[in-house]
């Protein structure tokens, strides 16, 4: 299985990168090895990231990587994650 992202979802990603750097280029770098090692795991236990906790009928998962919070859903054989928001936002449908 792959982990892929939708337009929106990185788009998101790259603004939350290019926003963290702006403050500190170094830091920008970990947060995104960061988030590659954590989402790498998905390929294959795509179930690993928890239920929402705001809308735990949906069929998406998150993982937490701090401070952001990375919503995906599973489709056929990819994992897509579909919003990327940072812990401070407050939640709304991420398939909205």
């Amino acid at each position: 299985m792959k982990v892929r992202f939708t337009a929106s979802g990185r788009r998101q990603f790259l603004d939350a990168i290019a926003y963290i750097q702006r403050e500190n280029p170094e830091s920008a770098g970990a947060f995104r090895r960061r988030v590659e090692t954590r989402l790498r795991p998905l390929e294959r236990f795509p179930h690993s990231g928890r239920v929402l906790p705001e809308f735990p009928e949906l069929p998406h998962r998150e993982v937490i990587v701090v401070p952001y919070r990375f919503f995906y859903r599973i489709e056929r054989r990819a994992v897509w994650v579909v919003a990327v928001w940072h812990g401070a936002q407050l939640p709304s449908d991420p398939a909205a």
